[in-house]
This record gives structure tokens, C-alpha cells and sequence, in this order.
């Protein structure tokens, strides 16, 4: 009996981290554009794939400020990183992005991306929200995995609410129930086969994000993202500021905060492929 509990958690964890063969999402025009969009010359390929998701998109809001919207703001971000790391000067990226426009893009879809191009890396791009502290301020990066506090659970079930906007049921492409806390907890223990490089690439990009004049880093943290955990390789969900304080997100909506938020990501990456 041991045994057979033993053989059938493996398998589980086995579909949790490695795609399914041949289970190609329904809805990919999106996703393959964007890919298309940034796909280098076949001659001499890049050695490392990245895929850039700006989260949310189209119907999907993300969270709000008074005056900006989530989506817009990681959208902007993630195509200027996304320019820095083509331009590479050693032209050692290949850039994937997960959508380059204002659509709606199932999570599953985002992560089916990364798995089909063998992606080395994912990193997801968003914003964050705290309703009752509005000085509270400074970035996050998230990687797969148990949390260990109420914020990070509150965060996690914020960018998870998306899958309730798919025209299917989560039940049709995840074994997670979006409105159970306990799901969000399940989920949780979901951390994968990658989770040491996901953590070396969080650090990085904390690291380099906090460096950025007058901004502060909170720091690498773990808890349940249903976009991480489809992914079959190191992944990160990046939360770049909060929404919530009027001042960051006026800083992450200017000019200058954008480029200086995509110069620091950038470095942050370029630190971690060194050490990879």
C-alpha cells in the first residue's frame, strides 16, 4: 500500500512539473505572434531563451491604481527589458514575449509558450496592491512555493484571480480551485525541479532592483502562482512596485521610472546568466 501512495504522488508531481506530451493549448494565436515577434534569424541561434510575460491584458485589468492600471504599466516594462536583452552585445538571448499588445492571455497559455520553445527561463512581469497601507512600497520577486506569510498568500491569490476570466473552466486546464484557500495552499507545495535557479534568478533581480535611486527591494519571497507552476523551467514572477502608493506608481507609469526599472531587470538577468 505504501508503495503504491509512493508511485502515485510521484506520478502527480511528475505532471505538475513536466508538460503533458502533445497537450497544446486551444487558443496559442496570441502567444505565437508575440513569440514570432522577437524570434531571431536561424543562423547562429542565441544560446539562452528567455520568455517575458507582462501580466494580465485585455479584459484582465490586474490590479489598479488611481490613475494607471497594472497591464499597461508591465506591459511597457517587460517589451523595454525585453529590447535591452535582444541588444545584447554577445547576442547570447533569444527573447520570447508572451503578448506585446493589450490582449488576454490564458495563464496556461503563457506557460505553454515557455515549455513548447524550451525556454531556459520565465519571468512574468506585474504590479502590486496594498489596500490598507498606502506608503507601503518597494519591489518583489516571487518564485514557486509554500508561503510562509499572509501577504504573500494575498498576492498570490490576486494574480491566480485571473483564471476565472478564461472562457473555460480552471478545472479544463488546472488542478486548482481559484476560490478555495485551500487551493492556494496545495498549490503551493508545487515547487518543481527548478526551484534553486529560480531562487539564484529572484536574488539577482531583487539585488538589481534595489540598487535603483530612492526604490527599495522587499525581497525574494515564495507562494502559490498558477503561471509558475505550469512552467517546466526556472521561473520568477516579478512584482515591481505597488499600485497602492500613489508615488511608486507614478514613478513606474514615467518615463524615467520605466527605463530605470527595465535597466535594473536587465542587469539583474545579465548577473544571473553569468552564473548559469
Amino acid at each position: 500500500m505504501k508503495v503504491t501512495h509512493y508511485l502515485l504522488s510521484l506520478v502527480i508531481l511528475l505532471l505538475g512539473v513536466y508538460p503533458v506530451a502533445g497537450s497544446t493549448p486551444a487558443h496559442t494565436d496570441n502567444v505565437d505572434r508575440a513569440a514570432d515577434a522577437s524570434r531571431g534569424g536561424e543562423d547562429d541561434p542565441p544560446t539562452y531563451t528567455i520568455v517575458i510575460d507582462a501580466g494580465h491584458g485585455g479584459r484582465d485589468l490586474g490590479t489598479r491604481g488611481d490613475a494607471h492600471d497594472e497591464k499597461d504599466l508591465a506591459l511597457a516594462i517587460a517589451k523595454a527589458l525585453g529590447e535591452r536583452l535582444a541588444a545584447r552585445p554577445a547576442g547570447d538571448v533569444r527573447v520570447l514575449y508572451t503578448r506585446t499588445d493589450d490582449v488576454f492571455v490564458p495563464l496556461h497559455e503563457r506557460a505553454g509558450l515557455a515549455n513548447r520553445e524550451r525556454a531556459d527561463l520565465f519571468v512574468s512581469i506585474h504590479c502590486n496592491f496594498l489596500a490598507s497601507r498606502d506608503d507601503w512600497h518597494g519591489s518583489e520577486t516571487y518564485v514557486m512555493g509554500l508561503h510562509t506569510a499572509d501577504h504573500n498568500l494575498a498576492v498570490a491569490k490576486r494574480e491566480n484571480a485571473a483564471v476565472r476570466l478564461e472562457a473555460a473552466s480552471p478545472d479544463a486546464h488546472y488542478d486548482f480551485d481559484p476560490d478555495s484557500p485551500m487551493g492556494h495552499i496545495i498549490l503551493a507545495h508545487h515547487q518543481g525541479a527548478h526551484l534553486e535557479r529560480s531562487l539564484e534568478a529572484a536574488a539577482a533581480i531583487e539585488e538589481a532592483l534595489g540598487q535603483r535611486p530612492g526604490r527599495r527591494s522587499r525581497g525574494v519571497k515564495q507562494a502559490g502562482f498558477v503561471v509558475l507552476k505550469e512552467t517546466a523551467m526556472p521561473s520568477v514572477l516579478v512584482e515591481l512596485g505597488y499600485l497602492s502608493n500613489a508615488t511608486e506608481q507614478a514613478y513606474l507609469a514615467s518615463e524615467e521610472g520605466t527605463e530605470a526599472t527595465a535597466d535594473a531587470l536587465y542587469r539583474g538577468l545579465s548577473r544571473y546568466l553569468r552564473q548559469v
